[in-house]
């Protein structure tokens, strides 16, 4: 393992490590965003996950919004050995700096990360974030370019987030397809707008205000 200017390297594959201040400002802003529903209660799994505001409509160990614990350098080496590719630059910050994945609205939207452990058994309190590695490796849809990098998506049909690492292009597409629906410049700005875009089809405690109302963004 090599370290060099924010450059880490294990075998061919990069991890690029970088200090942004826009990007922990923005963190910190998605922060704000995620503990908007912190008055509805807050807890923290067995495995270190932070789960905020309480949602007895969708079960009764239902959580809205779940971040969990970053990630170490050793982590994201692994993570990159077992994707077989380079994790995009502002995707590993993420991973390293904010949070492993998350979801949020209950898993309306997810962002994928390193799953530790294949628990689901939820009275365990364990909490664990959707495999990054399915969608990249087992579930691609048939005409991703290898430059796109998966990243997240809707439980709303399956659809797909991904980074189109020539690019640094966060696209959004069907779940079989990789035709891109929607599109945003970072990765900053797709969590933020779709946070605040998903807000407004939800009440205060984070139940939907129409259930037949489609939550992805095309």
């Amino acid at each position: 393992m090599a370290e060099e200017n924010n450059i880490i390297s294990c075998n061919k594959y990069k991890v690029y490590l970088f200090e942004n201040n826009q990007l922990k400002m923005k963190n910190s802003e998605i922060s704000s965003l995620l503990y908007k529903f912190e008055n509805l209660g807050i807890g923290n799994s067995s495995d270190g996950a932070t789960m905020i505001g309480k949602a007895p409509h969708v079960g009764p160990k239902a959580w809205l919004n779940i971040l969990f614990p970053t990630l170490n350098k050793e982590e994201l080496f692994y993570l990159s050995e077992e994707l077989k590719t380079e994790i995009p630059k502002e995707y590993a910050d993420f991973l390293l700096n904010f949070s492993n994945g998350l979801n949020v609205l209950s898993s309306t939207l997810s962002l994928y990360g390193l799953r530790k452990q294949i628990n689901r058994d939820i009275e365990a309190n364990v909490r664990q974030p959707y495999s990054i590695i399915t969608p990249n490796l087992y579930e691609r849809p048939h005409n991703a370019k290898d430059s796109y990098f998966f990243i997240g998506g809707y439980n709303w049909d399956g659809s797909h987030l991904y980074i189109d690492k020539e690019t640094n292009i966060v696209h959004c597409c069907e779940r079989w397809d990789a035709t891109s629906r929607k599109q945003w410049n970072s990765l900053e700005e797709m969590i933020l707008s779709e946070i605040k875009r998903l807000y407004k089809l939800f009440d205060d405690n984070g139940v939907e205000l129409d259930e037949d109302k489609e939550t992805i963004p095309y």
